[in-house]
């Protein structure tokens, strides 16, 4: 495999702009030497997060993007999602999703906490009570949210085709703008919140409210989904082991990105692989030992069906379960990443 090429690559999307002494400045806490083999700087390189401008002029794009929506939408708030947020995202040039949430009305798991509320002896006092204070303060939306979506919807189409040139209109979940100036991408998203049965047991953190995003040829939310869980685990848990969990998502997502064969994998399927490691079998590796313990959870990920136990980093949803070429996917990543350790282990 030709790691030189693959540094080239990977070196020109981390630094789009050509910026200068970036090499220097940005890799220099990678442990990088510059005696190290090609393969070992593609490793180190690999999970390096972007460049610290770079995902602040992503963020300002989304924050300009906001602004303008704020002087003009009534009854919203907003939220980001995605890999910036946990500083995963790994290239130089990244899109960031702003979410524009309905507050109207809010989706709400109402039925499965009454049916709970007649199954008492699986709570405690304090839950019982968070249960019975939901149930007597819940009110039913009175108006059309689906309705209020699409409007929603039409209101942010309208503002951003005014102010932005380069302004996409035609996706079903997003409106896609470019801020030119910025050299950024922004994906704008119309969404509901929904408050689910474990958000309403665990007291209501903000981390575990739901979205529900609008789908504008169906006319109607989709979903739960639930970001800021995603999020907030990652970065915990990225703590907990000095960022060597960021530096295994980085590291796939490159060498996906890389790969001379289509890995349709996405953030998400990545982000889940990476999570379902446990933390002390990589809370003390090196780089080296990173590749192997990846290689090992694709491995085993692969064989006696493991890939269908697969969930979620927030554990509702089955990742490969029921999908083959996903499950393909996985398995040439997995050669991918055999043939770097290969090549780490040659002296």
């Amino acid at each position: 495999m030709d790691y030189k090429s693959k540094l080239v690559t990977l070196s020109n999307r981390y630094n789009p702009e050509r910026v200068p002494l970036f090499e220097t400045r940005h890799f220099s806490n990678s442990g990088l030497q510059s005696t190290d083999r090609d393969v070992v700087q593609y490793v180190k390189k690999a999970m390096c997060a972007v460049d610290e401008d770079y995902t602040r002029k992503t963020k300002e794009a989304g924050e300009a993007a906001k602004v303008h929506l704020e002087r003009v939408l009534r009854d919203v708030s907003f939220e980001y999602q995605g890999s910036v947020m946990t500083d995963t995202h790994i290239k130089g040039v990244s899109d960031i999703d702003l979410l524009v949430l309905c507050e109207k009305f809010y989706g709400s798991d109402i039925h499965r906490v009454r049916e709970e509320l007649q199954r008492q002896y699986l709570y405690t006092t304090e839950e019982l009570s968070r249960l019975r204070s939901y149930d007597q303060s819940f009110y039913s939306y009175q108006g059309n949210s689906s309705e209020d979506l699409g409007n929603l919807r039409a209101g942010i189409e309208r503002t951003m085709k005014y102010i932005y040139d380069d302004c996409d209109t035609s996706h079903a979940k997003a409106v896609k703008i470019r801020n030119k100036h910025l050299n950024r991408d922004v994906d704008i998203v119309t969404s509901s919140w929904f408050q689910s049965l474990s958000y309403v047991l665990h007291d209501m953190p903000k981390e575990e409210l739901g979205i529900k995003i609008y789908n504008k040829d169906k006319g109607y939310t989709e979903g739960p989904d639930y970001p800021f869980l995603s999020i907030s685990r990652i970065n915990s848990r990225s703590a907990e082991t000095n960022g060597r969990l960021k530096k295994m998502i980085r590291f796939l997502k490159n060498v996906r990105t890389d790969s001379d064969l289509n890995i349709p994998l996405t953030s998400f399927d990545i982000n889940a692989i990476c999570y379902s490691i446990p933390v002390l079998d990589y809370i003390n590796l090196d780089y080296r030992g990173l590749v192997r313990v990846l290689l090992s959870t694709i491995y085993y990920l692969c064989t006696d069906y493991k890939a269908g136990e697969l969930t979620s980093v927030v554990g509702d949803e089955y990742v490969f379960r029921g999908k083959p070429e996903k499950v393909e996917a996985l398995k040439a990543l997995g050669l991918e990443v055999y043939q770097i350790e290969t090549e780490l282990d040659k002296r």
